[in-house]
């Protein structure tokens, strides 16, 4: 099988899988390979928290051209996983300079399987984009495809608890990464002060309550196939759910300097049952001060990256207001930042422990820890 996952999150699936008990566990670019059995199939769907998607491989071949990919397509025996009534829809991705067009490779994929269905039984499946009962996957590389069959349906970063957002929300496989990537103790209280929608914490809270981020999907791809094997997946999700640690949480609270924002974010923490782990505070990053009772802890922040603001200035001037802050306000305390905006997190006058890239979205960014430390170094 393939997990899919976020560039620089490889290492973090990997320890994640091991972890589920898989096995042979490779790790490609923005993938993870590993084998197992039908249940760890649906414990890996149920439980990661740094996995996109994950694929079951259940063909390959060389491929010379379009009409040889649509042979070898017609030939596989789709109806061992397919009725006529049944709907389906294609995804190809391409890492090949024999073909260039990954939607026309779906389209003949598409032809492919509806001919032979039409063929051998005179009606065919439909195509259906957003709730198929098949999800097929093509990855072509060089002369290569791989033909996958996608467990998961919708992507597994839709959890299903964030209801409402703000502008640009976290992705929360992305959220749930930078939790692990931190390597948070889950003892000491974690604090995000510019919480938007909230997601960071939710994702903090789920990993630390040992809660499965599938657990609030309501259905997922391998629910839909032939094979499914329900008594399976009922154990699996019983021993899952049997496994939540919610009774002793860390402190784990949040600051918005938005009203109507901060009212969403409670209501996603509330969505997904977890309103006694989390406060928030309408507040400004300027005015919130470190909890009392406490003498350090975790600060993960995924400020503006200035994209929306009208000066270059602006954004530095803000970001060396986060300095100043953290300087003053937060000692004792270790602060990650994610940002793209590299000129102006160096106005933040700290000097990172580490950074590390990662992808939010489209944007390649810096993922950086600073150590706050009382006095000098």
């Amino acid at each position: 099988m393939t997990a899919q996952t976020l560039y620089g999150v490889e290492q973090i699936l990997a320890e994640e899988l091991k972890h589920i008990g898989a096995q042979d566990i490779q790790i490609a670019n923005r993938a993870v390979s590993f084998s197992g059995d039908k249940a760890l199939l649906y414990k890996a769907n149920l439980c990661l928290h740094t996995a996109l998607r994950i694929l079951v491989p259940i063909h390959s071949f060389k491929v010379t051209d379009e009409q040889s990919l649509y042979t070898q397509i017609k030939a596989m025996p789709w109806e061992d996983y397919l009725d006529v009534k049944n709907t389906l829809a294609i995804g190809c991705v391409l890492a090949t300079d024999r073909f260039h067009h990954s939607r026309f490779l779906e389209q003949k994929t598409k032809d492919a399987i509806v001919d032979r269905f039409r063929e051998k039984y005179r009606r065919r499946p439909s195509v259906e984009l957003r709730q198929p009962d098949l999800r097929v996957h093509l990855y072509i590389k060089d002369d290569s495809c791989l033909v996958s069959l996608d467990s998961s349906g919708e992507s597994l970063h839709k959890r299903g608890y964030r209801q409402e957002t703000n502008l640009a929300p976290i992705n929360e496989v992305l959220a749930a990464a930078l939790i692990k990537l931190s390597h948070w103790d889950k003892k000491t209280p974690l604090i995000d002060p510019m919480c938007g929608s909230g997601t960071l914490l939710t994702e903090a809270a789920l990993i630390a309550a040992q809660i499965p981020p599938g657990s609030f999907k309501s259905i997922f791809g391998f629910e839909k196939w032939k094979d499914f094997d329900a008594d399976i997946w009922e154990q699996v999700y019983d021993e899952a759910m049997d496994g939540i640690k919610d009774s002793e949480l860390p402190l784990i609270l949040g600051g918005e300097i938005s009203k109507n924002v901060a009212r969403k974010a409670q209501k996603n923490i509330l969505e997904a049952n977890l309103g006694k782990y989390i406060q928030i505070k309408n507040i400004a990053f300027q005015d919130f001060l470190p909890p009392e009772n406490h003498s350090g802890g975790m600060l993960i922040m995924n400020p503006p990256y200035g994209e929306r603001m009208d000066k270059e200035e602006d954004i530095k001037a803000f970001y060396k207001e986060i300095g100043d802050v953290l300087k003053t306000n937060w000692k004792g305390y270790q602060a990650w930042i994610i940002t793209s905006n590299l000129k102006a997190i160096k106005r933040l006058g700290l000097r990172p422990s580490q950074k590390l890239k990662v992808y939010n979205g489209s944007l390649a960014c810096s993922f950086s820890q600073y150590e706050l430390y009382e006095g000098s170094r």
